[in-house]
């Protein structure tokens, strides 16, 4: 007995079948378990996205008493819904965000029912006809100019919520006025949810776990710009050295870590909007000047922007030739190094808040070598030399001083923050000789340019100092000293 392709086709679709049902616990498994590392994953990158779901829940919970409590619910009834839709749509990541959110709608909310309740009588006076014509009218004019106010870049960064929700309750208000007598009620249970909402969410927001976009802000340029410096620190030798040929990727994740610098405009600025609305916490004040750190992010952005460019030469097809780049290396490495420092030195002083005075140094021995590098490309050595040998390498070293102009800039920028936000003052150690010995001292000290010999006056404490206390002081100080 022969059997028919329709069977044989029906065998294959079984065996499929089968196949297919067999595999599906182990692609069950195998799902669960991603999404197990995925959910773990996003718990590990930030712990505060557990805590902040838990303050949601626990906002919730204790809004929704107005439904689960009969007394409460006598009062207000379906519409203690608003409160748990306040809590949803108000409660935010950050402490400013949620501020600002739960502001907007509670002024917005305030605003607008008292606009309703006061276009709800106006429109009874003009009488059974002339009643709906107005109040449509009225809608009308305020959803069109709350929407076109709406296009202003500087309401929509911090009013846009409030704008929304008051062409939402002014219409509401208004409208159900016409079917409903009891408008001063509905107006008033509806501004007292969405005051309870507001304050659940602020209170649990400020109180447990705050989250603090200004302290988020202020971390986020700090690192920003170390960034930059890691890479800067390390161009050098991988440019000039070659030395990264033979290490991992791990090893040079430092030269990647600035490409997260040119994207981040629209973080910081978020950032910037939300810290506005914060009161005063930890280390900074009220009216702290969040605008400042927004001009530093853009000058470091623009930095990051030529960084994009070296980085561009590091694996290009077309290099400098062997005698181009002895040329220039000194003093490409010193400027890129020492750019590198310096930009370290000032996210060092952003995140400890102090005065920046310690990248000075750095800023200027940069700029001493792209004067070198400027005298080098004046002189007559490039005269027999290939242009195409010659074009990258003279471009690394336009760029690089191109840095320096920026970290000088990032570095004015800093400075002014630091002013404005009155960072502390470091007091430098003059006495290497009391960190050495721990005793106390009475030094007083006089610069003295060109001089042979170096003054110090001890006081009676350090009278009988023994030759090895005074050995061992530093050598420039030790030299023809004089007690």
């Amino acid at each position: 007995m022969e059997i028919g392709p329709a069977s044989g086709d029906k065998a294959g679709f079984f065996t499929q079948g089968r196949r297919w049902l067999n595999a599906l616990p182990v692609k069950f498994k195998a799902k669960v378990a991603d999404t197990a590392r995925n959910i773990k994953k996003v718990g590990q990158d930030d712990p505060r996205r557990v805590i902040h779901s838990l303050k949601v829940g626990l906002a919730l919970a204790l809004v929704s008493i107005f439904y689960y409590y009969q007394p409460l619910y006598s009062n207000f009834g379906v519409t203690a819904m608003w409160a748990i839709m306040t809590v949803v749509v108000v409660f935010e990541f950050s402490v400013g965000a949620t501020l600002g959110k739960g502001l907007n709608r509670g002024m917005a909310t305030l605003l607008a029912s008292a606009l309703g309740v006061g276009a709800h009588h106006l429109a009874n006076l003009s009488g059974h006809v002339g009643e709906p014509i107005l109040l449509g009218s009225l809608v009308f004019l305020q959803a069109a100019i709350s929407t076109f106010l709406r296009f202003f870049p500087k309401i929509k960064a911090r009013y846009d919520y409030g704008l929304l929700i008051f062409i939402l309750t002014f219409s509401l208000i208004s409208i159900s006025g016409f079917r409903d007598d009891e408008i001063l009620e509905l107006a008033h249970k509806r501004v007292l949810t969405v005051f309870v909402g507001g304050c659940a969410c602020f209170i649990i927001s400020i109180v447990v776990f705050p989250v603090w976009a200004g302290e988020d802000l202020h971390n986020l340029i700090a690192l920003n710009i170390e960034k930059l410096g890691n890479f800067l620190e390390g161009f050098g030798d991988e440019y000039f050295k070659r030395t990264g040929d033979a290490e991992s990727k791990d090893d040079k994740k430092y030269l990647e870590g600035y490409k997260s610098v040119l994207n981040s405009k629209t973080g910081e600025e978020s950032l910037a909007n939300f810290a506005a609305w914060e009161p005063r916490h930890g280390r900074f004040q009220f009216r702290h000047p969040w605008k400042q750190y927004l001009k530093v992010g853009t000058l470091v952005r623009e930095c990051a922007y030529r960084i994009e460019a070296l980085n561009g030469y590091l694996n290009a097809d077309i290099q400098a030739s062997s005698e181009v780049r002895s040329l220039i290396q000194e003093a490409c490495t010193n400027m890129s190094i020492e750019s590198g420092k310096a930009l370290k030195e000032l996210s060092l002083t952003i995140k400890k808040m102090v005065q920046p005075s310690s990248a000075d140094s750095h800023i200027e021995n940069a700029k001493s070598a792209a004067k070198n590098l400027k005298s080098l490309l004046k002189s007559g050595l490039w005269e027999d030399t290939d242009l195409l040998k010659v074009i990258p390498g003279i471009t690394v070293a336009s760029i690089l001083n191109e840095v320096v102009k920026c970290t000088e800039n990032i570095a004015e920028s800093v400075h002014e923050l630091a002013s404005k936000a009155q960072f502390k003052s470091v007091e430098r150690t003059v006495s290497p000789e009391k960190l050495h010995s721990g005793q106390p001292q009475n030094i007083k000290s006089a610069q003295m340019v060109n001089c042979s010999h170096v003054v110090v006056n001890v006081g009676e404490s350090t009278m009988a100092a023994s030759p090895s206390e005074i050995s061992s002081a530093p050598k420039a100080i030790k030299h023809n000293m004089e007690v």
